[in-house]
């Protein structure tokens, strides 16, 4: 008898085999549990993170991956209070552009108060909005309120607008522009400048801006990490420039200095020489609430919170643990040491303890605010128009005529005040 082998699998195997080789998932059935995850790590093997730098949030969603979320209390101190009429008024004004707005905040006399200004003229609002794409943002912007530009910025189109944003110190301003019953100059820049300016003061033109009390309208993590970076600089770069002891005032009146040490308008009569001391003396409680703890947190600095007077440690060492951390667009002004880090270590050494460094510093700001403070004033013309800029000048040679104190009679004010500060 001739027996016959079935050389056919059974159809449960081919089965198996197909499901084995196959590029789709198995799916499993809803009875099998997942294997149970591993269990937590004793103490002693934890890996061990940080007080002063903590593990970043897992970004959610719509956050951008690559940048960690900040704590709630970071950077509290840069969001200044104002009345809730000019909150609501910020806001608003913010909200009626189509365009998408990064980081927005306001600032000058429209804002916070100021010695040397009428209670019953309202001075023009200034704000500066970061974007991320300048050409993008002007087309739509320019489709929206073509009104705001010139007639031959509108003709050369946003890619033009753009290409004279990109020149230092990176702006482009469109002023005098009526919206919700008040008129407004808006300054555009980028996300990237901005944050490279508040780090390294490449032109300290908003960087010196954000020195000042500014109110936020809209926030972004990024430049609320890198403007605190800038406010610690500024510190560091005024008590360089201080004796041991000195009053709050004093503190405050030196960093608002620092952004008009080299304005090219305040050579010219174009603009109000007791500027700073008209901004400290009404904004005092702003620029405390902006400073405080970081300079209570300095080493070598103490200040009492009830206290108007301050003191620091102004020896070598003191005085080279300041200047090691200024911006490197300071730096590079008047430091150059060598490659070989011993003798680099001599050579800040011996650069602390000059007895002018004090004097080397103020120079040095002054000469990095000078060329980005002429360029953006010819800028101006551009992006302003004549007409526009024929009434700015003759509003800011009105301040400089009032606050020189020139005899009783005095030109009359035009109907709105730019403020560019």
């Amino acid at each position: 008898m001739i027996v016959t082998r079935n050389l056919h699998p059974p159809r449960n195997a081919r089965l198996f085999y197909r499901r084995s080789f196959s590029a789709e998932p198995v799916s499993h059935s809803p009875t099998q549990s997942t294997p149970p995850s591993p269990p937590p790590l004793p103490n002693a093997q934890r890996p061990r993170t940080s007080r002063l730098n903590p593990s970043p949030r897992r970004p959610g969603p719509s956050r951008n991956p690559y940048l960690p979320h900040l704590p709630p209390t970071f950077g509290k101190n840069q969001l200044l209070p104002v009345a809730d009429s000019t909150r609501m008024l910020l806001e608003s004004i913010v909200s009626k552009f189509n365009a998408p707005i990064r980081y927005a905040f306001a600032y000058g006399s429209g804002v916070f108060e100021q010695d040397g200004y009428s209670s019953v003229k309202k001075p023009m609002i200034d704000f500066v909005f970061a974007v991320n794409h300048a050409s993008h943002w002007h087309s739509i912007n320019m489709a929206q309120f073509p009104g705001h530009y010139p007639l031959y910025s509108r003709a050369l189109g946003s890619d033009f607008v753009a290409r004279v944003q990109e020149i230092s110190p990176g702006l482009w301003f469109n002023t005098y522009v009526p919206m919700n019953d008040v008129t407004i100059k808006y300054g555009v820049t980028t996300v990237d400048n901005l944050c490279s300016d508040l780090l390294n003061w490449d032109a300290l033109y908003l960087a010196g801006r954000m020195h000042k009390p500014i109110r936020i309208i809209k926030d972004d993590p990024r430049v609320r990490l890198t403007q605190q970076v800038n406010l610690t600089s500024a510190i560091r770069a005024a008590l360089l420039t201080l004796p041991e002891s000195f009053s709050e005032t004093e503190l405050f009146e030196r960093i608002t200095s620092f952004s008009y040490g080299g304005d090219i308008r305040m050579f010219l009569p174009a603009e109000n020489r007791n500027k700073v001391s008209n901004i400290v003396q009404k904004q005092g409680p702003q620029f405390k609430e902006l400073y405080y703890r970081l300079v209570a947190g300095l080493p070598g600095v103490y200040w009492k919170n009830h206290c108007a007077l301050i003191l620091q440690d102004t020896s070598p060492s003191a005085r080279l643990a300041h200047l090691r951390k200024l911006p490197s667009g300071l730096l590079k002004g008047f430091a150059s040491p060598p490659q070989y880090p011993e003798e680099a270590a001599e050579y800040w050494a011996r650069l602390s303890a000059r007895p002018d460094l004090a004097t080397l510093v103020q120079d040095e700001i002054k000469h990095i605010v000078r060329y980005p403070s002429a360029v953006q004033t010819v800028k101006g013309i551009v992006s302003a128009g004549v007409g526009k800029s024929s009434r700015y000048a003759a509003d800011k040679i009105t301040k400089w005529w009032q606050a020189s104190g020139s005899g009783k009679a005095q030109p009359p004010s035009p109907p709105s005040s730019p403020e560019s500060s």
